[in-house]
C-alpha cells in the first residue's frame, strides 16, 4: 500500500522531552562499540571542553526515529516493514548528558522506489528552550508486504 502522499511538507508537532542520560549515552557508545572515554566519563568530556559526558554523533537517532511523524496511522506506514536507508545529521552544537531535547519532524518526500515506498524525514533537534542542536535527515524505506 503507498504511502499517503498529502503528508508530504507536513511538519509534526514537537515530541515529548527527552532527557539525556550518561547512562543512555553510555548504553548507545557500547551498542555500537565504541569506547571512546568522552562518552563515558565525565571528567574526560570536560578535559575536551565539554560541560558534560559527550553522546555519540549518531545518538540522534535515539530522538528522532521517535518522532509523531511516523506513528500518523493516516500515513499508512507499516512498521513491520520498514528499514533504515539512510541517516546524516548537521550539528550546531554536540549533544550532551542532561540537555532535554524535542523533536520536531517534516516529511520532505515520499516517491516510490522500485517495488518499495521511500520517505525523507528532516528533524529538527532543539532544547526545550528552543536551542537548535542539530537536524537529522532520514530515509525510511519501507518494503511491500
Amino acid at each position: 500500500m503507498a504511502l499517503n502522499r498529502d503528508f508530504i511538507g507536513r511538519t509534526f508537532p514537537p515530541s515529548e522531552p527527552y532527557e539525556v542520560s550518561r547512562v543512555k549515552i553510555r548504553e548507545f557508545a557500547d551498542a555500537i562499540g565504541d569506547p571512546n572515554p568522552i562518552y563515558r566519563d565525565i571528567d574526560a568530556a570536560k578535559a575536551e571542553g565539554h560541560p558534560d559526558v559527550l553522546a555519540p554523533p549518531t545518538f540522534p537517532i535515539v530522538i528522532s526515529l521517535g518522532s509523531p511523524a511516523l506513528a500518523d496511522p493516516e500515513l499508512g506506514l507499516n512498521y513491520a516493514m520498514v528499514v533504515h536507508g539512510q541517516q546524516s545529521f548537521s550539528y550546531t552544537r554536540p549533544v550532551h548528558a542532561g540537555d532535554v531535547l524535542v523533536c520536531e519532524a517534516t516529511i520532505t518526500d515520499i516517491r516510490a522506489a522500485g517495488r518499495n515506498e521511500r520517505m525523507d524525514v528532516k528533524t529538527e533537534i532543539k532544547t526545550v528552550e528552543g536551542e537548535l542542536v542539530c537536524t537529522a535527515y532520514n530515509v525510511i524505506v519501507e518494503r511491500p508486504a
